[in-house]
């Protein structure tokens, strides 16, 4: 029996999973690694660390599944958006900087007035973000130029991982358009706006597509894993994209829903479906535009969603303990949608969709004497469902009609959430069986990138659900109603946040 490993480069850990070719999970690893903040805003990893910490992931579920002479194939998923730059020997020349980071707020104008608002979303399909990897290399050209005049390669996260297994260079469609530097319909760096930023498209990696074969496993590299030299490793796809094939959403029937550090929400798309007022990002998918395919989704973004409960439970409440979640869940179940009247919004960290805004913060908002951890707990996992349906409503704006929700993450654990996201938004909601879905979409591509099956079906097929919540007419009336003073929350506190920060 052949297997499939897969590695799915983390923003806090690296997960090495390996699949039978009939889809059956035998084994998985994990490793740890820091995030780095040499200054308040900043947010860099050492790409080092990574390629430690997946020796050590894959090492474990090797030794696990003693299957290290059957691996036919690797395939990749990663964090999006990030920047690795490479000397010419293929050496890092400086931390990588991550999607977290805030640091390039004024690239991020600079780049949009530079390029315009419109043709930027026209042709990339989204805003510039601090973080993405456009607006950091903009910050590297004029912050460091010493380190920008030694740069011969530029690469996000996955790609650097690739590149120490193989020996060479390449990107996907996903993470390429998600570095804000490809041109979304012709699905390959846009000229245009690399001669606009100054950036040689020589330093940039060749974009193919995720079920491509990069190259072969290096003999270093395979003695590194412990895995026999020459196998074939898959070019893979960004994590939201691979996250999607993971879970089985191929249509844009389905909405897929991440609750973890930060919330996502992911609609395949047939063809380029652009916000123009730039509230949500429409990127490159893992599967290719043909034969109908999905080949592109649109996403909305919240930062702050699983982040929101660990900021309440360690930083307010001080809970310890594994069944600290657990506690906070049951104090939540005994209070009525609503919370007693008090509401949050989780702008801990900025936000993304639907308001493109760093500067957001958070709020509580109707705190009375009567209030305490339950109402606390139920406010926070309230007001993060809010903001992801605030973000739906642009995808709904622009034709979404999904007949049902996968959810998918750490937080699609919870029963209690899983209810919440069917009551605020009026839909069925299941919950993704695999937790480690990008893990599973980068397995699926390495599976199709060697031939052992077709990626659409087969991501179909694997892929597993929990029976339905059902929604409650009553609470969706309700949360209907909570969910316009959400909105009017930040619209009159939005100077507020602004001065408070100066």
């Amino acid at each position: 029996m052949s297997h499939l490993l897969s590695i799915d480069l983390g923003t806090s850990s690296v997960k090495a999973l390996l699949a039978t070719d009939a889809g059956e999970v035998v084994g998985a690893g994990s490793a740890a690694y820091p995030i780095h903040h040499p200054q308040p805003d900043w947010a860099e990893q050492e790409p080092d660390e990574w390629w430690q910490a997946t020796v050590t992931a894959v090492r474990q579920v090797l030794a696990a599944a003693d299957a290290s002479e059957s691996v036919a194939a690797i395939g990749l998923s990663g964090q999006m958006h990030g920047t690795v730059l490479l000397d010419e020997c293929g050496e890092p020349l400086r931390p990588a900087v991550i999607w977290p980071d805030q640091r390039s707020r004024r690239q991020v104008q600079e780049i949009t007035d530079l390029v315009g608002a419109e043709r930027l979303i026209e042709l990339t399909g989204s805003p510039v973000a601090t973080g993405f990897q456009a607006a950091t290399v903009r910050w590297v050209q004029q912050k460091e130029p010493a380190v920008w005049r030694q740069v011969h390669h530029i690469l996000v996260p996955k790609d650097y991982v690739r590149w120490r297994l193989t020996g060479r260079y390449a990107t996907d469609p996903s993470d390429g358009s998600g570095a804000l530097l490809l041109d979304v319909r012709r699905r390959d760096w846009a000229p245009h706006l690399l001669k606009a930023l100054e950036i040689d498209p020589e330093v940039l990696p060749p974009v193919q597509p995720s079920v491509a074969v990069a190259g072969e496993l290096d003999g270093w590299a395979a003695e590194a894993l412990g895995l026999p030299p020459g196998v074939p490793v898959v070019t893979g796809a960004a994590d939201t994209a691979a996250s999607a094939v993971g879970a089985g959403i191929v249509s844009a029937d389905t909405l897929l829903l991440t609750l973890s550090t930060g919330g996502q929400l992911v609609l395949p798309a047939g063809e380029v479906r652009v916000d123009p007022a730039g509230r949500i990002h429409t990127f490159c998918g893992a599967l290719e535009p043909a034969d109908d395919q999905a080949g592109w989704y649109q996403m909305g973004a919240i930062l702050s969603a699983g982040m929101a409960l660990r900021w309440l439970r360690d930083q307010v409440l001080g809970l310890q303990g594994e069944d600290a979640y657990a506690r906070m869940t049951a104090w939540a179940e005994e209070v009525p949608a609503g919370a007693n009247g008090l509401l949050f919004l989780p702008y801990l960290v900025g936000e993304r969709t639907p308001h493109m805004d760093p500067q957001a913060r958070g709020l509580l908002l109707g705190l009375t004497l009567r209030h305490g951890q339950a109402e606390l707990v139920r406010a926070v996992m309230e007001g993060v469902v809010l903001a992801c349906f605030d973000a739906f409503s642009v995808l709904a704006e622009l034709g979404a009609a999904p007949a049902r929700i996968v959810l998918a993450g750490g937080g699609a654990q919870s029963r209690l959430w899983q209810q919440i996201v069917a009551d605020v938004f009026g839909l069925p909601v299941q919950r993704l069986e695999v937790a480690e879905q990008s893990a599973v979409g980068a397995a699926l591509m390495a599976g199709a990138g060697i031939g052992l099956f077709e990626l659409e079906p087969t991501a179909q097929a694997w892929a597993g659900y929990d029976d339905p919540v059902e929604p409650s007419d009553r609470r969706h009336a309700c949360y209907q109603d909570i969910l316009a003073l959400f909105r009017d929350a930040y619209q009159k506190h939005r100077e507020d946040f602004r001065q408070l920060e100066e």
